[in-house]
């Protein structure tokens, strides 16, 4: 699966956000920032990631996906 189709699932799913994905081609790592993962617990963030490429997770186009989120207030915290 290409990263750029990743991305478009991504942030199709959820509207507003900002994704960055990296990988090999079968297992990818996604930087997703959103402030709709405000007062989220972390297990609730990651099932809305999740859910935006859940078919291509069940049809094993997409292998792996490791899930990393902030909120844009997070983030911009982490950037300094």
């Amino acid at each position: 699966m290409e990263i750029d189709a990743i991305v478009n699932l991504i942030e199709t799913g959820l509207p507003g956000c900002q994704a960055v994905v990296t990988g090999d081609g079968r297992h990818f790592e996604a930087v997703v920032i959103s402030d709709q993962f405000d007062g989220k617990t972390p297990i609730q963030k990651q099932r809305m990631v999740m859910a935006t490429v859940k078919a291509q997770l069940e049809s094993d186009e997409l292998h792996a996906l490791s899930i990393k989120t902030y909120t844009e207030e997070q983030w911009k915290a982490l950037q300094g």
